[in-house]
C-alpha cells in the first residue's frame, strides 16, 4: 500500500510541477505581450492610408484578390516577378551540416566559431551561442557587416547591437553572420558566380544565403526548425528583410531601420548601390545619392520606372509576424506601406502581424531592443 501511496503522491507531485511550470510560462507569454501590444496598432494619422504603393491584393493585370485561394496564387505571382527580375538563386545547399571549429565555455552558455557553405563554392564563418540547458530551443540568425558585433565580441563604438548574445541570454540558440571578407574590401555583398558577373541582384544573394543558414541551422540536434527567426540592423536590416520576405522558412523577423521602401532622397536607403540592387560590373558608381551625374544603374532604375517598391515583399511575409524596428529611416510614416501587408493579413482572417517602433536616431538603443527581444520571445517560445 505504501509504494501505492508513494506512486499517487509522485504523479500528483508530477501533475502540480507541470501546471505550476504551464501558468509561469504563460505569465512570460503575457509579459512579452503587454511590451508589445501597442505597436501592432497603426498611428490614428495613417490609418487607412496607402499612398501610390501598387496593392499586393491586385494581380498585375489588375485582378482582385478577394480570397486565400486568390492570395496563394497572387503571392506566387509576386515572389516568381521579383525573382524574375532579381535573378533566380542556385538550389539550396541542403545535405551539410555546421563545422565547428572551437568552443568557449561562457556564463550560461557556450560560444562556438562554425563555418558551412552559405553559396554554392563559398563558406563563411559565424558564431553560434548556445544556452545552457536541454531540450530544443528557439533560434534566431542575426545579419551583419561581419559577425563578431551581434556576438557581443564587436567594436565598443557600435553599441546596442549585440543582438546575438542579448537573444542568447534569453534563452535562444543564435547564429552571428558577416559579410566580413567583402566588408573589409568595401564591396559589401555576395556576387554569384563572381563580381564581374553576377547573376542575382546581390541583396538576394544575400538572402539566399540566409535560406542556407537556416537549413544548417535547423538540423542541429538543440534547435527547433519551426522556431527560427531573422533580425539585422542597417545593412543587416536590409539582408534580414530580403531573407524573410524571400523564404518563407523563417518564423518572423525583426527589421531595424533599414528604410523598407526606395527613397532616392535618403543616402541611407541606398537600394541603387551596386552591392544591393543595383549591380553593375566594375567599375561602379560613386557611392551616394542618385543625380544627374552620378545615375543609378543596374536594376534598381528599371523598378522604379516600371512602379515596384517594397511592400509588394512585405506581403510576402504574411501571416508571419514581423517588426520594423524604426530610427531615423524608417519613421513613423512608414506605416502607410505596412498598411498593405496588414490588409493582406485581414485578408486572411490574422491580426497583429505588423508591428512598428519608432526612435529619433538610427542607432539602436535599449529601449527598442527590448520590444525586439520582447516580439521574438512572444512569437518564437511556447
Amino acid at each position: 500500500m505504501k509504494t501505492i501511496y508513494t506512486r499517487i503522491i509522485q504523479i500528483l507531485l508530477f501533475i502540480l510541477l507541470f501546471y505550476q511550470s504551464s501558468a509561469a510560462q504563460t505569465v512570460k507569454k503575457e509579459s512579452a505581450w503587454q511590451k508589445i501590444a501597442p505597436y501592432f496598432a497603426c498611428p490614428d494619422q495613417f490609418k487607412d492610408q496607402y499612398g501610390s504603393y501598387r496593392s499586393p491584393l491586385k494581380f498585375y493585370d489588375g485582378r482582385e484578390v478577394k480570397n486565400p485561394a486568390d492570395w496563394k496564387r497572387r503571392r506566387t505571382e509576386i515572389l516568381g516577378r521579383w525573382n524574375s527580375l532579381m535573378g533566380q538563386w542556385p538550389a539550396l545547399i541542403k545535405d551539410q551540416k555546421l563545422e565547428f571549429l572551437d568552443a568557449v565555455r561562457k556564463d550560461g552558455y557556450t560560444q562556438y566559431q562554425v563555418r558551412f557553405s552559405w553559396v554554392p563554392g563559398q563558406k563563411t564563418t559565424g558564431y553560434l551561442l548556445v544556452p545552457d540547458g536541454k531540450g530544443k530551443k528557439p533560434a534566431v540568425i542575426t545579419v551583419y557587416y561581419e559577425p563578431e558585433t551581434a556576438a557581443g565580441l564587436g567594436r565598443p563604438d557600435f553599441p546596442d547591437r549585440d543582438f546575438a548574445y542579448q537573444l542568447c541570454k534569453r534563452g535562444f540558440v543564435t547564429l552571428s553572420l558577416g559579410t566580413t571578407e567583402s566588408t573589409n574590401s568595401k564591396t559589401y555583398s555576395i556576387y554569384y558566380p563572381g563580381i564581374q558577373n553576377a547573376s542575382v541582384q546581390p541583396l538576394s544573394m544575400l538572402a539566399y544565403a540566409a535560406a542556407n543558414a537556416w537549413n544548417v541551422l535547423a538540423k542541429d540536434h538543440r534547435v527547433d526548425s519551426k522556431r527560427i527567426g531573422i533580425m539585422g540592423h542597417s545593412y543587416g536590416g536590409k539582408w534580414a528583410m530580403f531573407a524573410s520576405c524571400l523564404y518563407e522558412k523563417f518564423a518572423c523577423a525583426v527589421w531595424s531601420d533599414p528604410g523598407i521602401v526606395f527613397e532616392d532622397s535618403r543616402e541611407s536607403i541606398n537600394y541603387w548601390e551596386p552591392w544591393y540592387l543595383g549591380y553593375h560590373p566594375q567599375p561602379w558608381r560613386k557611392r551616394g545619392l542618385i543625380t544627374k551625374d552620378n545615375p543609378a544603374k543596374g536594376l534598381y532604375p528599371k523598378l522604379v520606372s516600371d512602379g515596384y517598391n517594397l511592400q509588394e515583399l512585405h506581403a510576402l511575409m504574411a501571416p508571419r509576424p514581423f517588426l520594423v524596428s524604426g530610427g531615423s529611416e524608417d519613421p513613423a510614416k512608414r506605416w502607410i506601406p505596412l498598411n498593405h501587408a496588414e490588409a493582406v493579413n485581414n485578408l486572411l482572417g490574422y491580426r497583429n502581424r505588423v508591428a512598428m517602433t519608432n526612435r529619433p536616431e538610427h542607432t539602436p538603443n535599449p529601449e527598442s531592443n527590448e520590444v525586439a527581444y520582447s516580439f521574438l520571445e512572444y512569437f518564437l517560445k511556447k
